[in-house]
């Protein structure tokens, strides 16, 4: 019989490079513990929270010198196996302590007990017919007991807080018929689900042909547990009935399945689908829900209760038992990066998942990232594509409007004449309209007509936004805000002026044009509460709102059968952002924007109000040609050696002071360079090194400061990445990052 475990190696749960490594600790006799538990340790003085990441038998260490674990802070490993293993992959690529990446393999709220389980008190009958008959004669002058023991007689357990509808004040009578033997109280557990139980399930479509041939190739794969796919439809093709009958099929063989969407205001949607499909094996992970909710949710597709997860990007580390499908839906979009440490892609997880956990992957867009269709193209993916609509529905005819000629003709207004006569005709058609600009606030900033003095954070070196709503100038970066000053701070003048558009601007323009039409506005500003995507998205579903203005969240994914026109108000706004990815951003919106006219049977059409009618990026959008973008914008990053061809690397130094981290981010490139020259070996991998202040100098109090490398796109750059990866782990005074190919170099 083999020996008990004695001994765990336990990770504890600080995030510190000092205690970046693995404790043995001893395992009591009446504790039986397994990998991925979380425990309570003593560490140094004080008790901290661990994971078991091994157990054994026996140790090398000295008996005297081992403490014991006190308790489990669970009954069953919170993290599974692969979990564990994925946890420290990202540490490793993140460079970060492996207590870090292990949190993100479970809710936040689970460490320091600040969940629990829910419970609820329910009554149940505990009597026959014959006794239950003479308890109700017994009872005949306590008209409560009575009415609680009928209540009861259909042998079911109540929950007490549900009885209270029903009967003033329940408990005091239930306890006595409780003490009489006639009624049992007990605590149950319940689950606090964001969503009510599934009535009844929707039937499955007929299919399309081109979803019938795509299927065709995924659903082997899902049977078989492997493969690797790039979905590539366009808006409307349905690709979303592929993403649930993939499901159906894996789900059929007992294995489990990821979905993840880019943005919670697609939740709602995406979920009413899937639920509605598939009932309440069907859960939900993201941040807009409840501590209580997302761990109850966590623990229904723990315990193997709901095998089918659906969520933004944290829900790639859900703990799905035999997992056999990944999606990854609308794949293109940067909130996929995480920005904060642990960095990670959680695309790039998706597929260490699929690989390590024997899964199919779908990559899907119908605008999919240069990056993974040049994969597909050189057959790290296969590329599945679908060039039609559902039911041969046409693509939005789209607009293009030359701003410069509405300046030309003396319309000096947001609005084009074109998209004012088609709003105006959209709106007595009694259909819907959705306008597009991807700035919100009121006016991106306030100057002084008198002095040039433009109003900015004093946290951040950001100019501030005025927002009409609350006449407050607004940092989007930090979150401060400060009321709009009656006179110039520098000079005095009382000439202040709002500058530029934002949603809350449109939303004034257009009221003034179509008075008494009612509005939705979908930004960062509106969209706070907890429920509030989907409340303005049941608004503007049900027709109680004729037009939808909003940012880039309205931009891809919503299904609306009354939209018939789309305006794009500026469409220049993420074109001149300095950035590489510029123009494939800038494609990417005005294609998925555009894609949300004509969904249904009614003929949809777009206008794209540009400055720069002629400019590629802008032209295939309005052709809804993906291919013909592809080929320019890769011949372009080609010539100009971008990626996919080269790596953008930086070290980003944050400090207190704009000196520290100038300094730090000296003493950085002059290792940078000093490395490059003792290695290169005549081999140039690095083809250019630059240390500068960042292009947003400071950002929350911090001053920042960067490295900034291109590399070639090569094994060699191995060698480079992991010395800047040592560089970071020095005890540098401020805080040093390493980013690889970053979603922002601002």
């Amino acid at each position: 019989m083999p020996e008990s475990p004695a001994f765990a190696q336990v990770i504890v749960d600080i995030a510190s490079n000092n205690t970046d490594r693995v404790y043995t600790y001893s395992i009591p006799a009446h504790f039986k513990l397994l990998p991925g538990t979380r425990v309570l340790v003593p560490f140094g003085h004080q008790k901290v929270e661990g994971l078991v990441l091994d157990t054994s038998s026996q140790t090398t260490l000295e008996p005297g010198k081992i403490k014991a674990i006190i308790e489990p802070l669970d009954v069953y490993p919170a993290v599974l196996p692969h979990l564990v293993d994925l946890a420290k992959e990202i540490a490793q690529k993140s460079h970060c302590p492996l207590a870090l990446a292990l949190r993100l393999m479970f809710p936040t709220q689970m460490r320091q007990g600040r969940v629990k389980e829910k419970t609820q008190t329910v009554a149940r009958l505990l009597l026959d017919e014959a006794a239950l008959e003479e308890a109700i004669k017994q009872n005949h002058r306590a008209p409560k007991r009575k009415l609680l023991l009928n209540l009861l007689s259909d042998r079911l357990s109540h929950p007490v807080a549900e009885l209270k509808a029903l009967v003033r004040d329940p408990l005091p009578s239930l306890k006595i018929l409780e003490e009489a033997g006639a009624v049992s109280l007990t605590e149950e557990e319940v689950y606090r689900s964001p969503y009510a139980p599934v009535a009844h399930k929707d039937p499955d479509p007929m299919l399309t042909p081109q979803q019938q041939e795509v299927l065709q190739e995924i659903v082997p794969a899902v049977r078989v547990g492997k493969g690797k796919f790039l979905l590539h439809g366009v808006t409307g093709s349905g690709k979303t009935e592929v993403y649930i009958q993939s499901a159906r099929e894996c789900l059929a063989l007992r294995r489990g399945v990821i979905v993840l969407i880019p943005e919670i205001v697609l939740t709602p949607q995406m979920v009413s689908w899937f639920r509605g499909r598939f009932g309440d094996v069907a859960a939900v992970l993201h941040s807009r829900l409840s501590a209580g909710e997302r761990y109850d949710e966590w623990r229904r597709i723990r315990s193997g209760a709901a095998r089918l997860v659906i969520g933004a990007r944290s829900a790639v580390f859900a703990p799905v038992r035999d997992l056999g499908l990944i999606v990854v839906d609308e794949e293109h979009e940067a909130s996929y990066l995480s920005e904060n440490n642990p960095r990670y892609d959680a695309r790039e997880v998706a597929q260490s998942r699929a690989e390590r956990e024997k899964a199919c992957l779908i990559l899907a867009s119908a605008t999919p990232s240069v990056l993974s269709f040049a994969q597909a193209q050189r057959g790290d993916y296969m590329l599945l594509e679908m060039h039609k609509r559902v039911n041969d529905r046409q693509l939005a005819t789209v607009h293009l409007v030359d701003m410069r000629e509405e300046l030309r003709l003396g319309n000096r207004g947001m609005f084009s004449q074109l998209l004012i006569e088609k709003l105006g005709e959209c709106l007595k058609a009694g259909q819907q309209a959705m306008l597009f600009i991807n700035r919100r606030g009121y006016a991106p900033s306030v100057f002084c007509r008198k002095c040039g003095e433009v109003m900015a954070c004093r946290q951040c070196d950001v100019k501030l936004t005025y927002h009409q709503a609350d006449r407050m100038l607004h940092c989007h970066y930090c979150g401060q805000f400060t009321p709009l000053p009656e006179a110039c701070p520098a000079c005095g003048s009382s000439y202040l002026k709002p500058v530029g558009a934002g949603t809350q601007k449109v939303e004034e323009e257009f009221r003034k044009l179509f008075p008494g039409v009612q509005t939705i506005r979908m930004d960062a500003d509106t969209t706070t509460g907890k429920d509030s995507h989907e409340q303005l998205l049941n608004q503007f579903r049900s027709g109680a709102a004729r037009v939808m203005i909003g940012t880039q969240m309205i931009a891809k994914g919503l299904d609306f059968p009354q939209v018939t026109l789309v305006g794009v108000v500026l469409a220049d706004l993420s074109l001149n952002m300095p950035d590489y990815r510029a123009q494939e951003r800038t494609f990417q919106l005005l294609t998925q924007v555009a894609g949300r006219a004509g969904r249904a049977d009614m003929p949809g059409e777009v206008v794209i109000q540009t400055y720069k009618p002629e400019h590629y990026a802008i032209l295939t959008a309005a052709q809804q040609e993906y291919r013909g973008f592809f080929n320019q914008e890769f011949a372009r990053r080609r010539q100009l050696l971008y990626p996919p061809f080269t790596m953008m690397v930086r070290l980003l130094c944050e400090a207190k002071t704009q000196e520290q981290s100038r300094e730090v981010s000296a003493q950085l490139f002059a290792e940078v360079t000093q490395f490059l020259e003792r290695r290169a070996k005549g081999k140039k991998r690095a083809l250019f090194v630059r240390e500068d202040e960042a292009p947003i100098k400071r950002i929350m109090g911090l001053y920042r400061a960067q490295v900034l490398m291109k590399l070639l796109e090569h094994k060699d750059s191995d060698e480079i990445l992991a010395f800047l990866n040592e560089l970071t782990q020095k005890d540098w005074p401020c805080r040093v990052s390493l980013e690889i190919n970053p979603s922002s170099l601002a």
